[in-house]
Order: structure tokens, then sequence, then C-alpha cells
């Protein structure tokens, strides 16, 4: 189910009253597509952040204009705390829409138990799907992972009308035995530092 977003006409465009509505705790954003006419809005703070805690993509905008939009793009701020601007594109449910989805690594693979390590490569991958059914994440098991397996994008599950955009053989995860230190690397930070005499060696006295 889509999130809602309250959102309101803005009337006034400009720097100095995009600053004023960010201190009244509101997102500016622009809604555009489908050939229609642009609209500049404002998005309610709260709002916004519960978008992000769902990771929600596909939103239905209510009050001032009544549509169902995908977020396209998000600005923040440098430290990446605070979102500054919203781009929303118009969208109808069974449209195919190109979006960046988690993955969600699930179980404890067996290679641990052995004493491997289970690395994870990327976190993310790209896919082709209806707005109406951007999934939140993709799973990938790894329970059955032993000591040298991985598992690649082609192993994600993806939904039924979803086409995988990123190389299907990208490495997700792998398990790997830890990198040990070598005989002669030990030996050699063991090793007690070479002292060298300034000024050449004493000569003996008679």
């Amino acid at each position: 189910m889509a999130d809602v977003l309250q959102v309101e006409k803005r009337e006034k465009l400009g720097t100095a009253q995009t600053r004023r509505l960010r201190k009244d705790g509101k997102v500016p954003a622009v809604l555009y597509g489908h050939g229609q006419s642009n609209e500049h809005l404002a998005v309610g703070g709260d709002s916004v952040r519960l978008l992000l805690r769902h990771h929600s993509k596909t939103v239905e905008l209510q009050g001032a204009v009544s549509e169902t939009a995908f977020v396209s793009d998000m600005q923040w701020d440098p430290l990446g705390i605070e979102v500054l601007h919203m781009d929303l594109i118009r969208v109808n449910l069974k449209e195919m829409v190109h979006v960046t989805v988690a993955i969600n690594v699930t179980g404890e693979a067996a290679g641990l138990r052995e004493g491997g390590v289970l690395l994870e490569n990327i976190h993310e991958v790209e896919i082709d799907c209806p707005a109406g059914e951007i999934p939140d994440f993709l799973q990938v098991d790894v329970k059955d992972l032993q000591i040298g397996e991985h598992r690649t994008a082609a192993d994600l599950i993806l939904p039924s009308n979803a086409k995988l955009l990123t190389p299907p053989e990208t490495v997700i995860v792998h398990v790997e035995m830890p990198r040990e230190e070598s005989e002669e690397e030990a030996s050699a930070d063991d090793s007690e530092p070479e002292v060298i005499a300034k000024g050449g060696e004493k000569e003996e006295e008679d």
C-alpha cells in the first residue's frame, strides 16, 4: 500500500520562500510528467520522515492535488540528514518504473560454523517493475552457503512482474576464510629492529 502525502500548492517561488518553507518544517517538491504542467508543492516534514522510514517509492498525493506519484529523486543537506527537495513523477500503478531496491540477507551461512566470514559485496540492485508493486526489499537466503561459495543477483526472489537490471552474475554475498598472517610476516613483526651504529665501529683503546 502506497504512503499518503498531504500536499499544499506553493503559490510563491524563489530562494527566500523556499527557506521560509523549510523553516516551517515543510519540504518543497515538484510534480511533473504525463504531459501535464508541473505542480510546485509543499510536503509536511512528518510525512517525508514516514516515507523514509517505510522506504516507499510510490505515494498517493492528497490535499491540493490527488495523484499517484513515483518518488524519483531526493536532495539532501550536506550532512545527509534532512531532505531539502523532492522530485515526483505522475504514474499509474501498472506503469513500469526503474527503481533501486535494498537487499535483505536472511539465514546464518553454514560456512560460519567452520570458521568462515560472510562478506556482503552489494546492498541493493536495480529492477523494472510496476509502480504499484515495488517491493520494500529483495531477499536472499544464505543458510546453505559454505566456505568458498557465493550468491549472485540471479539468486534474488523477484516479484512476478519485475525484471532484474543489475547484471545477474553480480556477487551479492560470499563466504571465505579469514586471512591468516603468513609465517614470514609474523617473523618480521617479532624480530628486533636492526640497530645501526652511528660514526662506524669504535676503535679499541691501547
